[in-house]
């Protein structure tokens, strides 16, 4: 049985067998073993990087380092089979790289299929919290609708809730404006999720406006949507609940792997199963049948 691959085991658990794939011949810069030094130009972007903005006050400092150290870590690539390669991981030193004007950098080779160079590409970001919550978004709208994933399947693979995938991805419902205020990091991701109880993209960007001009806080947005939609504030105030019910309901959400609500009263009670995609649904009627 194939092990299963996850964040937990670091880039090497997601890359079959852990070792460097066997050269292509013709590519200049090949020194055999592990570690190889190629010209800079002969690797490509990797064209499903969810990366896609760079902080170019930190590549100008990691091209002043490379520039006096050299590179330290080696890329990782996937050879294209034409003497060039896909880059897999280590796109900050690329770029640095080419600011520093080297002319060859270290790259250990890997093979990796379209899924994989998503994977890992996103893995590496997210372990160094290198993503913006819209670009971290993208990137799991890819695995979901290229590579038919769950949240479910993403939250394990990225090494997160799924409830923190699942919110994640509702920022893709913003409108363009708010997007584009969340990247350049003129409003931060809790306003983005305030904006998203506006129901229309016109009243989110009108909103945005709003917040800007003055300055609101994400407290002060969140009590400005209550305003234009109409809603009360919820009171932070939780019910009695019964330590049995509690076991209960732990129980059924160990057994069934969701989220399970279960309200008992005098006279019976409800049990409320949670379900994110069409592939969970099959997978608990199949435990419950």
């Amino acid at each position: 049985m194939a092990q299963r691959k996850g964040l937990g085991k670091g880039l090497d658990a997601l890359i079959p067998g852990g070792k460097p794939t066997p050269q292509p011949t013709g590519g200049a810069g090949y020194t055999g073993g592990g570690v190889q030094q190629v010209a800079v130009d002969a690797i490509k972007m990797n064209p499903r990087q969810p990366r896609i903005h760079f902080k170019q006050d930190e590549l100008n400092e990691l091209a002043a380092s490379i520039r006096e150290h050299g590179v330290i870590q080696p890329l990782i690539v996937s050879p294209n089979g034409d003497g060039t390669f896909i880059l897999i991981a280590g796109e900050r030193r690329w770029h640095a790289s080419q600011r520093a004007g080297l002319k060859t950098v270290p790259i250990i080779t890997r093979q990796a299929n379209n899924q994989e160079l998503l994977e890992i590409a996103l893995i590496e970001n997210v372990q160094r919290a290198d993503l913006n919550a819209m670009e971290e978004a993208e990137a799991y709208r890819q695995l979901a609708e290229d590579f038919s994933l769950s949240h479910e399947m993403i939250a394990k693979r990225v090494g997160k809730s799924r409830v923190a995938v699942t919110n994640t991805m509702r920022l893709l419902h913003l409108a363009d404006a708010v997007k584009q205020a969340l990247v350049d990091n003129r409003i931060t991701e809790g306003h983005a999720r305030a904006l998203l109880m506006l129901s229309t993209q016109k009243a989110q960007t009108s909103a945005l406006q709003t917040i800007m001009n003055l300055s609101l806080s994400v407290r002060q947005t969140e009590e400005l949507v209550r305003k234009l939609t109409g809603t009360k504030p919820v009171k932070a105030k939780k019910p009695f609940r019964n330590a049995d019910v509690a076991d209960v309901e732990k129980r059924l959400q160990n057994s069934l792997g969701t989220k399970v609500a279960l309200k008992h009263g005098k006279k019976g009670g409800t049990v409320t199963i949670y379900y994110y995609s069409d592939e969970e649904l099959d997978a608990l009627l199949k435990k419950m049948t």
